[in-house]
């Protein structure tokens, strides 16, 4: 997750940084960590007709379309991975990068709800956590930073595990085996979701808590300015 703003995303990236302080491309909006961003934007739609090509339950279209989702996938860590080394934020890369995140497994979720091959409660509640959280991010940005915890991660790890077993017409086995690793995704959506919001309520309090002490400090600077001002 590459662009998001360290406080939106809770990614451990600098808000900012001298633009093009570290080579590859430098921080303008042609740089490495925005042109993954872009490519994974653009692989959504060939994602999806690969998905619904010949009726969509094709084994052959189906692996390709698994092999367009990985795709995407491992660039969403790697363009993470460049931002935070080389500094490289732009106001395209704060936008663009959440959506990039969120289409590829929204697509995925919804070609795979439309075809019958996963219940719609389940996309449901995948894309409702990950909709309102990016929301209850933003809207404590001013309060300060809800950090990326493990369980986020291991809750990404297992969504992409599951979905990417979702997309495979696997047979036996394997087709069990993918039901309980979506249960144990959505059971890590769930959990999460409810700790971040638990995180978020109490930064806010926190934030405004700390609003209140400021202000008669400086209430009282303001009228020691005005009398100072008064008396000249």
């Amino acid at each position: 997750m590459s662009n998001v703003p360290a406080a939106a995303a809770g990614e451990g990236r600098p808000a900012g940084g001298r633009a093009g302080a570290t080579g590859l491309m430098g921080a303008g909006l042609w740089n490495i960590a925005n042109v993954l961003t872009m490519f994974r934007l653009v692989l959504v739609p060939g994602f999806v007709l690969l998905m619904l090509a010949d009726g969509g339950h094709d084994p052959a279209w189906r692996a390709w379309a698994w092999a367009a989702f990985t795709v995407a996938m491992i660039t969403d860590l790697f363009d993470g991975e460049l931002a935070r080394r080389h500094n490289l934020v732009t106001d395209f890369g704060k936008i663009a990068d959440p959506i990039a995140d969120k289409a590829i497994m929204g697509a995925a979720l919804i070609c795979l709800s439309l075809l019958g091959d996963l219940p719609w409660w389940v996309t449901a509640v995948i894309l409702a956590r990950e909709l309102g959280i990016t929301a209850l991010r933003f809207w404590v940005i001013r309060h300060g930073v809800i950090p990326a915890s493990r369980g986020g991660k291991l809750k990404t790890l297992a969504q992409g595990v599951a979905v990417g077993m979702y997309i495979l017409v696997l047979p036996g086995l394997l087709a069990s085996a993918r039901w309980w690793v979506m249960a144990a995704a959505v059971v890590l959506t769930v959990g999460t979701g409810l700790d971040y919001i638990r995180q978020a309520v109490v930064l806010r309090r926190a934030g405004l808590a700390a609003q209140e002490r400021t202000r008669p400090a400086a209430a009282d600077a303001a009228a020691q300015a005005a009398r100072e001002e008064t008396e000249r």
